[in-house]
Formats: structure tokens, sequence, C-alpha cells
């Protein structure tokens, strides 16, 4: 079914609500979430919510925190989260790296104590009004192999880097370090596909195509896939991630990250304290001035998009372009939604006493 993101925006808004946000973490939270399905990143949108209730009945998120800075320099800081929802904890550490790199030329704030926090890219963006290079990663549940191994240790840990640029979009790397995103196989689970040879493996490491591999004790495998197409490569982006979000600031790392299926308990003996985030902004006027280095982006881009083609029916695509595309297209039209996640949220609003216009 296709709904307004209107509608969408409003009903999960009030969710967020009923769980005990504040209107302002409610609206902001379901403007992450939103952000993700306009831009066709549906694992990561409203499917996702129903997930955040569960972690929130197993009082593992808190909807009032207080948010407190631990630890700050001129141009860091360590947030604690207080268990918030990632979606407002992010925004949040993201304003203080703003306001640092407005003065001081960066910013950077690791974030703990925090939970899901969403797409990486919707944190990141919020430094191009600014004309400042955005950056945000995140550790994640442990769901990934690390190279030679079968046992899971990292998370899909994604990171984004933005850069502005003068008439064209700006270039958006947002990228898991993993070859799939676990949301990628939820997507294959509920369409009842099979997925690609190299994204998970068994829990035997064999190569699989089941998208149900993790539930029956597989891993998913870091980008590269296997040692020859360089997984390892893959395994080391996914071990900076884990080492910038959680060893930096004290948040959890590794095995310890905490699940965010709300069925599974956290280990005990945790060495940090919750999921963690890294989030910063470089203001481009440190190195050169902006319109310069924004000009200087768009040749960049025009270069890329002239480069000679494999075929001329296939453009050259420009990072952060498919999912720019796909906004306007889905701000018009509406957004898509699988029937299975138009009947979780109907289930939502049954158990809050809401109504959902499908």
């Amino acid at each position: 079914m296709m709904i307004t993101k209107e509608s969408l925006e409003h009903f999960t808004s009030q969710v967020f609500e009923k769980m005990g946000c504040s209107n302002e973490h409610a609206q902001l939270a379901a403007n992450v979430l939103l952000k993700a399905d306009l831009r066709g990143i549906d694992s990561h949108g409203v499917a996702r919510l129903s997930g955040y209730v569960r972690l929130w009945e197993k009082q593992r998120i808190n909807t009032s925190p207080q948010f407190k800075i631990e630890h700050e320099t001129l141009t860091t800081a360590t947030l604690n989260a207080d268990r918030a929802l990632g979606l407002v904890s992010a925004p949040y550490g993201m304003d203080i790296a703003i306001e640092k790199a407005k003065t001081y030329g960066c910013g950077f704030t690791s974030i703990i104590n925090s939970n899901h926090f969403g797409i990486a890219a919707y944190h990141a963006m919020k430094a191009l009004p600014h004309d400042m290079i955005g950056i945000a990663m995140t550790n994640a549940s442990p769901l990934v192999a690390p190279t030679h191994s079968t046992q899971r240790m990292l998370g899909t840990n994604p990171m984004c880097y933005v850069f502005p640029a003068h008439s064209h979009q700006p270039v958006i790397v947002d990228m898991a370090t993993s070859a799939a995103a676990n949301g990628k196989l939820e997507i294959a689970q509920r369409t009842g596909k099979a997925v690609p040879v190299g994204w998970v493996q068994t829990k035997e490491g064999s190569e699989t195509m089941d998208a149900n591999a993790l539930k029956n004790g597989g891993s998913l495998l870091p980008l590269g896939s296997s040692v020859a197409n360089g997984s390892h490569k893959g395994y080391a982006l996914s071990s900076v991630v884990d080492i910038f979000c959680g060893v930096l600031g004290g948040a959890n790392y590794g095995i310890w990250v905490p699940p965010f299926v709300a069925f599974l308990e956290p280990l005990s003996n945790l060495p940090g304290q919750g999921l963690g985030h890294f989030v910063g902004a470089i203001r481009v006027d440190a190195f050169r001035p902006a319109k310069e280095f924004k000009r200087t982006m768009d040749q960049w881009i025009e270069s890329f998009q002239n480069a000679d083609r494999k075929n001329q029916d296939q453009p050259i695509i420009i990072p952060g372009e498919p999912e720019y595309n796909e906004e306007q297209i889905r701000s018009k039209e509406g957004i898509p939604l699988h029937e299975s996640v138009v009947l979780d949220l109907m289930q939502l609003a049954e158990k809050f006493g809401l109504h959902f216009n499908n």
C-alpha cells in the first residue's frame, strides 16, 4: 500500500508519544524514521518502529532521558545519552559537534549509553546547512563474523560522510561495513526471496542464499564477502567504527553491544554503557573558502558523471544520488509499505488506541 509521508509521520510520532517521549523527541524520532523511508532505505524506516516499542517495553529504552556531557574539550564531547532512543541522542550529539565546529573549525561527539539510531545519513546531513562536512557512525548488534571466523563479533557498523556541493546535490556516502545490512535480509524474509551469495554464511561457515540464515545460527559477512574479494578490508572498516563508537567513549563494543531484538538479553559483565555512536562536523572554510570548495565539488561530481561508460544506458551514479531521487518521488507519490509492515503498524495502533490511516 501507499501512504503519504504526512500521515505516516503523524502516526509514528503518536506512537513515540505513547511510549512517553516528549512532543519534541517524538517528532524528531519520527522524522529520522521517515527520512529513511523517503530515501528508499525501507529497512531502517517505520519497519523498525515495533522494535523500538519492544525495547521500551523491556525497559531498555528511556523515553525521558537526561543527557549529560561526561567529558569535554573545546572540540570534543562525550555524551551520556541515559539509554535514550538513538533517533534522539544522535541528532543532539550532532548539534553539539556543529556548535563546536562553528567556533573551532571542527567538532566531534562520542555518544554512549544509547540505542539504535536509524540511518546515519540523517545525522551527518545536519552539517550541510552550515557548509560543513558531516560524519556519523554507529556500532550495532553483533551479527557479522570477522574474516576466517564463524562467530558474530561485529555489527553491520555503518559509516556516513556528507560533502556539500554548490549546484549539485551533496555527495553522501552512507554504507554498512558488512556485505549487506541486516535490514536487507529482513526485507528478503518479508518477500520470501533468496539473498545473493556473499551476504551471509551458515553457522558452519558455508555459503548460503537463505535469508533466514541468521535465525539458524549463521552470520553476516564483512564487506567484500571473501578473502579473495577483500573481506579483510570490510572487517577492518567495521573494526574502525566499533572502536570509534564503543572503545573511544566508553560504550559497549564487539560481542557486548546490546542486541536490537528485545527477546535477546544483553550479555552480563558489560565493559561499557549501552550502544555507541560517533558524530562530527568539519567546517569547510577551515581549509578554504566554502564557495570555492563547493564549486570544486561540482566539478568533481561532473567529472565522474562524464566518465566513460561500459553501457551508455547506465549512467555513473554519484553516492547519495539514488536516495535523493527516491526522496523526490516518494515525497510526491507517497511511501510504499509492505503488507507485513502495514500489519505491524496496525497492531501498534491497536496497542496504543491510535488510528492508522491505511
